[in-house]
């Protein structure tokens, strides 16, 4: 069996590296595939193939959005049994189009590149940020994933997810030979990751060792911010659980139990959480992007207090998917790796 990972040098993208190598020595796969398993990685920016998991692939640099990635893709994609696309952009969040490109335009790339190769499977790295927004009455019943996957519009990230969930749809009536899939996760943490996430969240001014010094101080959020979360490495093994029994359609990925604002003070090793109000934090986040203090723009406190509770039944059901790690030791596997200024040196995406 022969799988392309597009982005497979990000957070996700290591995670699903570490799980395919670990796939491969085990001689997992399907019934009757003499081949072996076959790695094959694509990436804009080339990681340091000697060091594992990196070294279980075959490297290509491809600019999912450039003029020329159809093609380029196609050529990496022909011979492919699936396709796992992970590629995204987060930042610049002060340079849309630049996201879009990569974001909206690269998936269309890829899918196209998909039928052109005529790959029997593709699997893309959706998001709980999809997802409708929910009106916030402090009871957010669970969804499973009928629920509509238009997006909240005041956030580009979720824009953008449900722009990609609606090119999903069409290239399925398009292509009924093709197995769709997509998965739903929640927020994804590892420890290697917090690097990255210092830089594209709260930017390089903020020191990594700021987890330090807020152990007496409280965690100022909005009551209705909840999260889910999962641990990269069980969201890894939902994709090659995926992946191995060419499961179609939408399977929602978060581990328990929800994070809410007291929970995540706790991970963080804080006195406790207090509220504030929803358009106060709003405001300040606004002004500090404006003012390009910080590079996380409102949209995402946005999303933080608007998206719904995902239910995980399906993945659980139909993928046999059973995460090792809560959403609460997710978590706090990253706040340690904040503490320590973890990162991946191998992968340009994760130093940081």
């Amino acid at each position: 069996m022969r799988v392309v990972v597009v982005g497979a040098t990000g957070n996700v993208g290591t995670a699903v590296l570490r799980r395919l190598a670990a796939a491969r020595l085990t001689g997992d796969g399907r019934a009757g595939d003499e081949g072996g398993l076959q790695v094959v990685g694509v990436a804009r920016r080339l990681p340091d193939a000697r060091v594992a998991p990196y070294d279980v692939a075959v490297w290509h640099t491809v600019d999912v959005g450039g003029p020329r990635s159809v093609d380029e893709l196609t050529a990496v994609f022909t011979g492919a049994d699936a396709v796992v696309h992970l590629a995204w952009a987060l930042q610049p969040t002060h340079d849309i189009p630049a996201q879009h490109r990569t974001n909206v335009t690269g998936t269309a790339n890829v899918l196209a590149a998909v039928a052109r190769a005529g790959v029997g499977q593709v699997v893309v790295s959706s998001s709980v940020g999809a997802y409708r927004g929910v009106d916030v009455d402090g009871k957010r019943t669970p969804v499973d994933e009928s629920f509509p996957a238009t997006g909240i519009q005041t956030a580009t990230y979720s824009i953008h997810k449900a722009e990609n969930e609606a090119a999903m749809d069409r290239f399925e009536r398009d292509h009924p030979d093709v197995v769709v899939t997509r998965l739903r996760p929640g927020l994804v943490f590892q420890r290697g990751v917090a690097a990255e996430l210092r830089g594209l969240f709260l930017g390089h001014l903020v020191p990594m060792s700021i987890v330090r010094w807020v152990r007496w101080a409280v965690l100022p959020l909005p009551l209705p911010f909840v999260f889910q979360a999962v641990h990269a490495d069980d969201l890894a093994d939902a994709f090659w659980r995926a992946v191995d029994r060419r499961a179609a359609g939408a399977f929602n990925i978060a581990a328990a139990p929800v994070l809410t604002p007291p929970r995540m003070a706790r991970a963080f090793g804080m006195l406790g959480a207090v509220r504030v109000p929803f358009r106060v934090l709003r405001g300040i986040v606004t002004l500090t992007w404006r003012l390009r203090l910080q590079p996380t723009d409102a949209g995402w406190v946005d999303i933080a207090a608007g998206v719904p509770i995902m239910r995980t039944d399906r993945a659980r059901s139909e993928l046999g998917w059973v995460p090792q790690h809560t959403a609460d030791e997710a978590l706090r596997e990253l706040v340690g790796g904040f503490a320590d200024g973890a990162n991946v040196e191998a992968s340009g995406p994760l130093r940081g």
